[in-house]
């Protein structure tokens, strides 16, 4: 990656995250209990009867998937979460069993809750991914691990979903070579998309 869009995503992301803060910060904390319980029923192609749901443990100020797990599971999907043997080993997907139960999970290298290392492998056939920012055509903007990417390179037939608060949304965001548009953005409030 050249310096210039490398810096200009680094900037990106600082004014985006302090947006999303603040945002959420600002949300009343009934409300905000309220917000992402249910994918919205115009999801409902693009997560087809069976197919493995990837999601992802929110940290910080990212849109919460927690309800997500619990519609899918319920639904009868099996649902995946990203795991890592180590910081600098690349994203896998192992089975969350049970997202009723926090204790199936413990913290990864990065800070975020993860199925244990026997927990059964996965590829999911759909992913919800988190980002820093999003436009309305479907471009992300993510945390610059670039773990999402590379893994979507992989998998170019996965449909990535993105999970965002409406403070996200960029009027425009550098892109480059390997950055793929997602197929939808759900926010409390829209569905951008499917694409």
């Amino acid at each position: 990656m050249s310096a210039e869009p490398a810096a200009a995503k680094a900037a990106l992301r600082k004014a985006l995250r302090k947006a999303r803060r603040e945002h959420v910060a600002a949300l009343d904390p009934r409300v905000k209990a309220l917000l992402f319980k249910r994918p919205p029923a115009a999801l409902g192609a693009m997560v087809p009867p069976g197919a493995i749901v990837g999601l992802y443990a929110a940290i910080g100020e990212e849109a919460p998937t927690g309800a997500y797990a619990r519609h899918f599971h319920e639904a009868g999907h099996k649902v995946a979460m990203p795991w890592f043997a180590a910081r600098e080993e690349p994203m896998a997907f192992r089975h969350w069993a049970s997202p009723h139960l926090d204790g199936l999970m413990e913290p990864g290298p990065y800070g975020a809750p993860q199925p244990f290392a026997d927990a059964a492998a996965l590829e999911p056939d759909v992913l919800f991914v988190p980002l820093v920012g999003f436009t309305a055509s479907g471009m992300r903007l993510g945390q610059g691990g670039g773990h999402y990417d590379r893994w979507l390179e992989k998998y170019p037939n996965v449909p990535a979903i993105g999970l965002a608060w409406d403070s996200q949304l960029a009027e425009d965001l550098p892109t480059e070579a390997h950055d793929r548009p997602l197929a939808a953005v759900v926010t409390p409030t829209r569905l951008y998309g499917p694409f």
